[in-house]
């Protein structure tokens, strides 16, 4: 295991280090023009009031979101969600990530990727996401959706083997 050294700047540092690195690398630079605000593309508000286990547990708690993101008209987006985990703690996640709209030749059906950096399981819960520093670990969120019009979509995002949550999200174009 990596020791890093127990300097208050470490925990700031870390998470900065970690999405400067993120956005420097071929992913950030594929996504070019992203950041940009007055380049095209909508926001969206994502709401999650529902996740299912795949195994359950007397610690798990109630789990909620609520997100925003900002997706470019090539698909590629970038957001953050705060959301209480499985065990009742206040969680973040921030991420980079990308949409492909019309799957299977379907119009309505979408899958959606994201990469970040997720925040929040602290204590005597740090070891139930792998990598975790202090509470800061690597996310990775893989989703199927479906839009039922331009601005409405549902969609479910797999928790890695622990359980799947669903999502609803009105697009602002």
């Amino acid at each position: 295991m990596i020791r890093l050294p127990k300097l208050p700047c470490v925990k700031l540092l870390t998470p900065c280090f970690i999405a400067v690195s993120l956005l420097a690398s071929p992913i950030g630079a594929r996504a070019d023009g992203m950041f940009d605000l007055a380049a095209p593309g909508h926001w969206r508000l994502a709401v999650s009031p529902y996740s299912y286990h795949f195994h359950y547990s007397e610690e798990h708690r109630y789990v909620w979101a609520i997100g925003g993101e900002r997706q470019a008209d090539n698909g590629w987006l970038w957001g953050g969600s705060y959301f209480s985990n499985s065990f009742g703690q206040p969680s973040g996640y921030v991420y980079l990530g990308k949409r492909y709209p019309g799957l299977l030749d379907q119009p309505q059906l979408f899958a959606q990727w994201s990469a970040g950096l997720l925040y929040g399981y602290k204590g005597q819960f740090q070891h139930k996401v792998p990598l975790n520093y202090r509470g800061y670990s690597p996310g990775l969120l893989l989703s199927l959706g479906w839009a039922f019009n331009q601005e409405m979509a549902v969609q479910a995002n797999m928790l890695g083997n622990s359980g799947v949550m669903l999502q609803f999200s009105y697009d602002f174009h």
